[in-house]
């Protein structure tokens, strides 16, 4: 549970998982602000989904393979934000675990497939984090325990990688995305030691099988709803695939953990423990 109202960046909020973590925080009175790289999505979360807390929420449309889009979108966030980020929430990335047009890494042109997966997946959340760093760091060892003008509470500053148990197991065809994700698990324990400095914690929550398309507009047009489907209950021990929600509350208690860093929570019903 957070302690009062915090301040937080969302990559990827344009729908999926993303959306739904934005709902969260928005619902619980936090002041966000969301990106996306596909601008229709995200004005619709924005400006329809979620336009009962317009004001206390922002958005830009950032595509995160650009450097200079990325440190441009998290001033203009941070400005929204009072100049002050509490909370970074690193989802955005290519959800598709597999090469595209049912191709494998024999075929020479998913290089650049490869290249984007990389970008995307890793480079992008680290520039993005690293543009935060100015407006999360807390200055001072007295001040770290609770940071002047924020109340969030003891637990401090956090950023949040969005990973997968994809990083831990696979199924064929999928090196790029498996590898990219399994990066961002030592992207996470590296910058948990390198940010205690600035008094910012490092964690990432690793989502199984959630089924999240109904979390669109098209989703919300069509009146569809989250359901367990027979494949879901044979794979997981809990008898069901993930909800959106699952993920959010596993973020929002990696958020307010302050003994917690470097730590990757895996939110998968179970199914990476199946023999």
């Amino acid at each position: 549970m957070l302690e009062g109202q915090a301040r937080i960046l969302i990559s990827g909020a344009g729908q999926g998982i993303g959306r739904a973590i934005a709902r969260h925080f928005a619902s619980k009175g936090h002041k966000i602000f969301i990106i996306d790289i596909n601008e229709d999505s995200l004005r619709y979360t924005a400006e329809v989904h979620l336009k009962e807390h317009a004001d206390r929420m922002g958005w830009a449309k950032c595509d995160l393979r650009s450097v200079d889009e990325i440190r441009a979108t998290v001033k203009k966030a941070a400005e929204f934000l009072d100049n002050r980020i509490d909370f970074l929430i690193n989802n955005a990335g290519i959800s598709s675990p597999y090469w595209k047009d049912g191709k494998t890494m024999a075929d020479e042109s998913v290089l650049e497939q490869w290249q984007a997966y990389v970008d995307t997946n890793l480079t992008g959340p680290f520039v993005i984090s690293q543009a935060c760093i100015p407006y999360m760091k807390v200055d001072g060892q007295a001040d770290r325990i609770k940071q002047p003008g924020s109340t969030v509470g003891m637990a401090g500053p956090c950023i949040v990688h969005m990973g997968s148990f994809r990083a831990l197991v696979s199924d064929p065809n999928q090196e790029g995305y498996a590898a990219t994700k399994a990066g961002l698990l030592g992207l996470t324990h590296s910058m948990a030691v390198s940010l205690q400095t600035f008094g910012i914690r490092v964690n990432m929550v690793s989502p199984g099988r959630v089924r999240a398309t109904h979390e669109s507009r098209s989703g919300d047009q069509n009146e569809e709803e989250w359901e367990v489907k027979a494949d879901d209950v044979d794979v997981h021990p809990v008898n069901r695939a993930g909800l959106p929600e699952d993920i959010s509350e596993a973020v929002e208690y990696m958020l307010g953990a302050g003994f917690v860093t470097g730590q990757n929570l895996v939110v998968d019903g179970g199914v990476t423990k199946v023999k």
